[in-house]
């Protein structure tokens, strides 16, 4: 197990800034998932920690030590990348032992990790197997067994599961939970989705054009958005937002021509964004005053829940609804919200406003 410490990395190519001041600490065991849209920076940091690509910028450290100028093959890390890259005329076998025979490990060493990785993985009945003969499950298992048998210091994860479909890539993100258990390995893992993240990760960073918004539990990250972009891009069916004016009287929605109670500690008015997930919505009764009136479209209805389609004032309102929720087209529906529920956002910055609120009982 090593500790990670990226310390104020940047990466440019000319004038275009990739990365931008990236400052992450990690503990030894510590499963981090960079999450972040195409485009973000995700993999291009995880090819700065790897050593393929070298920072503009700043300090890579592993163990306390700075590995900026150490060659890939020396910094004890060990990638998995969304391809499998796995060698296709070389069997299973020598495709999980390939590093340690290069790296002149006795045979029967090799053979004996090979065997121990492949059982673990469950994959010991497709050793004498060639790539083309696996599925894609198999192939991104021997691919994460040729990464397991190295016991490097750090795992780099590069969008492993993207080319499985969803039941495939529910039973890899357990499996990969239960070796990060087992062997409580420092983990750095890039992805896109968010329920890979939520699921897998001790913390996320969640990235935007090339920086990090926001560091921490996927818990925090959830329920404490920083950033009005933290919030919309965690969550599905995403976070509504809804535009407003705050001041001493209550909060002004936007172009609805409603207020709910909520006044602000200043009475200045500030333009603000008011955050409410679509699970905290509920159907408000006529004694609730923290209510929100919008007309319905339309609903779904996807087992657990009833998911409503509806809008205020041209904005969607989106609410997770059980499912024996009665609501037809075109109906105007109150729907009401606990304020500790409830996010608020500074509309120039995007930055989140921390307000005590006292909690509804």
């Amino acid at each position: 197990m090593s500790t990670l410490d990226l310390i104020g990395i940047g990466k440019s190519y000319g004038a275009t800034e990739v990365l931008r001041s990236i400052d992450i600490s990690l503990a030894s065991g510590e499963f981090l998932v960079l999450l972040g849209a195409s485009g973000c920076g995700k993999s291009t940091l995880l090819n700065v920690i790897a050593g393929l690509l070298s920072p503009t910028t700043g300090e890579i450290r592993i163990d306390g030590k700075r590995v900026n100028e150490v060659h890939p093959k020396d910094r004890d890390v060990a990638m998995v990348f969304q391809s499998y890259a796995l060698y296709p005329n070389l069997s299973v076998r020598r495709n999980i032992g390939f590093g340690l025979e290069m790296r002149g490990v006795p045979r029967a060493r090799r053979d004996e990790a090979v065997a121990r990785v492949a059982r673990m993985l469950q994959i010991d009945g497709l050793l004498d197997r060639k790539p083309a003969e696996l599925s894609g499950g198999q192939r991104q298992r021997v691919a994460i067994g040729r990464a397991l048998v190295r016991e490097p210091k750090i795992f780099l994860f590069d969008e492993p599961l993207s080319n499985l479909d969803a039941k495939l890539r529910m039973e890899m993100r357990a499996e990969i939970k239960h070796l990060h258990r087992l062997l409580a390995t420092t983990v750095v893992y890039v992805t896109h989705d968010q329920i890979e993240a939520m699921t897998l990760a001790t913390r996320i960073a969640v990235m935007n054009n090339g920086a990090i918004e926001q560091i921490g539990s996927p818990e925090d990250i959830y329920r404490r958005p920083a950033t009005v972009f933290v919030a919309s891009f965690v969550g599905a069916p995403p976070m509504n937002l809804i535009e407003a004016t705050w001041d001493g009287r209550g909060l002004h929605l936007d172009g609805s021509g409603q207020t709910l109670a909520l006044p602000a500690p200043d009475a200045a008015p500030r333009p603000v964004t008011l955050g409410v997930r679509p699970e905290d919505l509920r159907l408000a009764d006529p004694a609730d005053e923290l209510a929100i009136a919008a007309t319905v479209d339309f609903a779904e209805l996807t087992g657990p829940d009833r998911i409503v389609f509806s809008r205020l004032a041209g904005v969607p309102i989106l609410a997770s609804l059980p499912p024996h929720s009665h609501v037809t087209a075109d109906e105007q529906v109150r729907l009401t919200f606990s304020k500790r529920d409830m996010h608020l956002f500074d509309r120039g910055s995007g930055k989140r406003i921390d307000i005590p609120l006292r909690p509804v009982a």
